[in-house]
């Protein structure tokens, strides 16, 4: 069984006669012997899991699967803990480091990919997602009959995340308080900023520790932007402690895992829409602060 979740692309409007010549194309930093070579291992699929071949045509909006690799991936030192799991949900507890799905360098070493080939299940898909720099709770959907029903809860707004960080002290703010803003995509596009104009972000903040230089906060992200915590933390004039993105990009450099960022996702809970019991899932993992 394939342990790598694949990649999907749906074949954009262009001139080209086969599947082959679009992926080249879309994707112009594979050179074409690299598609070649997977499409010889089994590696590029249609929808219906058929092999797709040098020949096959091109057609437009055609769903094509394919599997991401990276050469001499390093292996990241850390391991996942499975909160729960049943035949519709899947909680795992992530350590600080490990991405949530395959991206960049990063394919083999991601939580997906580790689950999968856990549990058996290619049919795991996340229902949110946390930063790889963040640790704590993800769910995944494991049943793709109920996955709307859970996915609506993101949606709509029907789920209670609840987060802690440690950062600096902010004595002149009364607390809890709650941050409204507009946050984009910024330069470099990986990191977000808050401009003027109608929010479509908004954060509850509270400080729960306020002795010493660091104070450990309460976070509940009430809407789901990217980087939004870390965003409004540093907005505040209290980035999250070791955030390397927020509020300077640091030089680019392999991770110090003596240093994670102090940012942790606490616990979810939420009315389940199968059954209507009250679920509540929290981490075991720890900052330190």
């Amino acid at each position: 069984m394939e342990s790598i979740a694949a990649s999907t692309l749906h074949l954009p409007p262009g001139p080209w006669a086969t599947v082959l010549d679009c992926l080249c194309a879309h994707f112009a930093a594979i050179p074409r012997e690299q598609w070649l070579d997977r499409m010889a291992r089994g590696r590029v699929l249609d929808a219906a899991g058929a092999p797709v071949d040098p020949q096959t045509p091109y057609r437009v909006g055609l769903r094509v699967q394919y599997y991401r690799e990276v050469a001499d991936e390093a292996p990241i030192p850390f391991r996942e803990r499975l909160v729960h799991a049943d035949e519709h949900l899947v909680v795992v507890d992530k350590p600080h480091f490990l991405p949530v799905v395959p991206a960049g360098g990063f394919v083999r070493e991601t939580l997906l990919t580790r689950l999968i080939h856990t549990l058996g299940n290619p049919q795991l898909v996340p229902l949110h997602r946390i930063d790889r720099a963040t640790a704590g709770l993800v769910m995944f959907s494991a049943n793709p009959a109920s996955r709307s029903a859970y996915q609506a809860l993101f949606r709509e707004r029907r789920i209670e995340k609840r987060y802690q960080a440690w950062a600096p002290a902010l004595p002149a703010l009364a607390f809890p308080l709650t941050r409204r803003s507009r946050i984009v995509a910024g330069d470099p596009f990986f990191r977000m900023h808050e401009v003027p104009g109608e929010p479509n972000s908004e954060s509850w903040i509270d400080a729960i520790d306020r002795t010493g230089e660091l104070w450990c906060y309460a976070l509940q992200p009430i809407t789901g932007r990217k980087h939004q915590l870390r965003v409004h933390m540093a907005a505040l004039g209290a980035p999250i402690h070791n955030d390397g993105f927020y509020p300077v990009l640091a030089e680019q450099a392999d991770d110090d895992y003596t240093k994670p960022l102090q940012l942790l996702a606490q616990s979810l809970s939420f009315i389940d829409p199968l059954s209507g019991v009250l679920r509540r899932f929290e981490t075991e993992l720890t900052l330190q602060g």
